[in-house]
């Protein structure tokens, strides 16, 4: 299964989400806009050392889509990034990535 399918996927979890507030429905928001990226998409598995097979089977668990946070945060230039692209603030990233924890 390509990563492909694993936006795919995410995307469809996203639309089931009952609330946007949601840190799990977040997280997978900013997972998208990483997959967006090929060369994001593998600094994320390279630094995570998540595979495409781990991250499609984590979408629904709250260390992985925590990882997806974390990435983020410690590049500054992808946090403010991805919150741009997901109209949040990045304060609202880190705190749904410490929901998660």
């Amino acid at each position: 299964m390509s990563l492909l399918y694993c936006l795919a996927r995410t995307m469809a979890i996203i639309r089931a989400s009952l609330s946007p507030d949601d840190p799990q429905a977040l997280a997978l928001r900013a997972l998208v806009f990483v997959l967006g990226d090929e060369a994001r998409t593998e600094r994320l598995l390279a630094l995570t050392g998540l595979t495409g097979d781990g991250l499609r089977a984590g979408l629904a668990d709250p260390a992985v889509l925590g990882a997806v946070l974390d990435f983020l945060a410690n590049h500054e230039a992808d946090l403010i990034a991805a919150a741009a692209a997901l109209n949040v603030a990045p304060e609202a990233l880190g705190a749904a990535w410490e929901r998660l924890r």
